[in-house]
């Protein structure tokens, strides 16, 4: 099919949740390129929203999702599944000693922190319930997950949602504080709000946060969902704040590409679960975990120390174009989820259109942030090309 025959038929036969999509169709990608039906090349810096951490057509990831085709692609969780007890036991390791269930999105991983919360007090006899969020956060698209989603835009349309979700000030102790009941059961938060605009979470607020919930016997859950899998230079975000979270969730890179996520807590939490009580029929499939268990053989220190070094040269490099433009407000972010916070006059959407003709992928979040997410796999030439037609761009501004 040619590019006009699959926007009718898509408008024709798929739902409208993604609106008018970017008129591009891809054929295929290599490294952090990708190609579409015309042959023209995009570098890719969003890397399928924060998913594709090894890029494109990575030999090793093929060759495992291949292996793994030809001999078992599913099997119901009644039996037990080689490589999902492979990909528990390195996440095991990974996290310093967190049990896992896996799912197959962000969603779902979060929708399963929630439920846990709720039933580990539930399991104890105590009325605890309330899990408290933060505004302008992103938890997924599912009835809960919404709730929890401190985002009207999302909620309004769904009412009534879920009960027992309380949305507060991000980055503000003392919102947290004044929102605690007695039948608070989680704090759950992002320690960057990448939908947002890559909103970081400050040090102390984290830490405070993380006290807070000790003291008050509260369960403190990390959404890793975009943050994790070394996309901030750690494996996991939390790492570099000293969080101990009794809850976290992953998903988007972990598979790097194939869809899988998982709940990750600690043990006298995890141990809240009976059977019965949560599952997935995907979920752990031995499809994904195989394409899981070689993403995290490959994350290792090396390529973790590469994720910070070219985030670093990145903001670098975007720190140059703000100050030569005035309507850069800031350049943020961690490892490789960076943002650039534009002035309100100035259309994020447009640059992103006008990046897309000059063949670079990356999108606009928040209120009038550009996201960079790219493929862990980027390089310096390409980030150099990135700034080059950026600046290109900016100059045509008035």
């Amino acid at each position: 099919m040619n590019l006009e025959q699959i926007i009718e038929l898509d408008k024709s036969c798929y739902m409208n949740v993604f609106g008018s999509r970017t008129p591009v169709c891809f054929e295929y990608g290599k490294g952090s390129t990708l190609y579409d039906k015309s042959g023209k090349a995009y570098i890719d810096f969003l890397g399928g929203i924060a998913v594709n951490c090894l890029g494109y057509g990575d030999e090793g990831l093929t060759q495992a999702i291949s292996e793994q085709a030809q001999k078992l692609i599913h099997c119901s969780n009644l039996f037990y599944i080689e490589k999902q007890t492979e990909l528990a036991q390195k996440l095991y390791q990974l996290s310093g000693g967190y049990k896992c269930f896996f799912c197959n999105s962000g969603a779902e991983a979060n929708e399963g922190a929630f439920k846990l919360a709720r039933k580990y007090f539930y399991a104890q006899g105590i009325d605890r319930y309330e899990i408290i969020s933060a505004k302008n956060s992103f938890h997924g698209r599912t009835m809960a997950t919404i709730a929890a989603t401190g985002q009207e835009k999302y909620q309004l349309p769904y009412a009534p949602l879920p009960a027992g979700f309380i949305n507060v000030e991000y980055n503000s102790i003392d919102a947290l504080k004044s929102a605690l009941t007695p039948h608070t059961a989680a704090v759950v938060l992002e320690t960057t709000q990448g939908e947002s605009g890559v909103i970081e979470g400050r040090p102390e607020y984290l830490k405070a946060v993380s006290e807070l919930c000790r003291k008050e016997g509260i369960l403190l859950i990390v959404d890793e969902v975009q943050t994790g899998m070394g996309r901030t230079g750690t494996m996991f975000s939390f790492e570099q704040y000293n969080l101990k979270p009794d809850i976290f969730t992953l998903a988007k890179g972990l598979g790097g590409g194939v869809p899988i996520g998982a709940v990750l807590a600690r043990p006298e939490t995890a141990d809240a679960f009976a059977p019965g009580d949560h599952g997935s029929t995907f979920g752990g499939n031995p499809l994904a975990c195989a394409a899981a268990v070689y993403v995290t053989r490959r994350l290792d220190e090396n390529m973790l120390s590469q994720v910070t070094q070219k985030g670093e040269y990145l903001k670098s490099r975007l720190g140059e174009l703000a100050k030569k433009y005035s309507f850069i407000k800031e350049v943020r972010g961690k490892g490789l989820l960076v943002g650039m916070e534009l002035s309100q006059n100035i259309s994020g959407k447009d640059i992103v259109a006008k990046a897309l003709i000059k063949g670079f992928i990356l999108n606009c979040a928040g209120h009038n942030t550009l996201r960079f997410a790219p493929p862990f796999i980027i390089t310096k030439e390409e980030i150099d090309a990135l700034i080059v037609a950026l600046d290109e761009i900016f100059t045509t501004i008035k």
